[in-house]
């Protein structure tokens, strides 16, 4: 019997998984774009080149839906369907490059305040699930509790230490930072779905 990949370590992601515009939930020249980016780094935080992240978050009005068939290919053009440089997915798929890093263009979240993340990588025999907080750029007297980041059950059941490892810095207007460390001091908080 031929062993599975869940029975192996990879990585399997070279053919059909990473796609072009893969980390484009919008396209970049969107004037609501926000841009997240950052690296994967092992314990000994050394880069990560082969690792592959999907994201996943609802549109800015909190619609989980997303585009139908963005993973599809169109059979009129050879492109994604979904991916027509206009419609928010909801989706982002990226491959790191040799230095470990990785670049997503997407919209902030509605009704909550984070994208969830996905995380695939060498040595991993199941992948990772975290998330990435996006800190409010304008803070709001009267905020939403649905985008406060103190009243998010999650962060406020951390230690502060493990809970700035789920919270990206923003590094300037509309672009964000989060690195991803699979072990080591600086850990990513992980979530563990059953």
């Amino acid at each position: 019997m031929l062993p599975t990949p869940s029975q192996t370590v990879g990585p399997f992601y070279g053919y059909a998984l990473p796609f072009p515009d893969g980390g484009a939930t919008v396209p970049a020249g969107h004037p609501d774009a926000v841009v997240v980016h950052g690296r994967v780094l092992d314990g000994a935080g050394e880069p990560v080149p082969d690792a592959l992240i999907e994201f996943w978050q609802p549109a800015p009005d909190g619609d989980r839906r997303g585009a139908p068939g963005s993973l599809r290919r169109d059979q009129t053009t050879g492109g994604f369907a979904g991916r027509d440089g206009h419609t928010f997915t909801g989706f982002a798929r990226v491959a790191t490059d040799a230095d470990g890093s990785w670049t997503v263009h997407t919209l902030r979240p509605g009704g909550v305040p984070y994208l969830s993340v996905c995380v695939f990588a060498r040595g991993l025999l199941h992948h990772l699930f975290t998330r990435v907080y996006l800190p409010d750029p304008d803070p709001d007297p009267n905020p939403n509790p649905a985008s406060d980041l103190d009243a998010d059950p999650l962060l406020a059941s951390l230690p502060a230490r493990r809970r700035a490892t789920l919270v990206a810095a923003e590094t300037s207007a509309r672009a964000y930072r989060f690195d991803i460390h699979l072990q080591g001091e600086k850990e990513t908080v992980f979530l563990d779905f059953r």
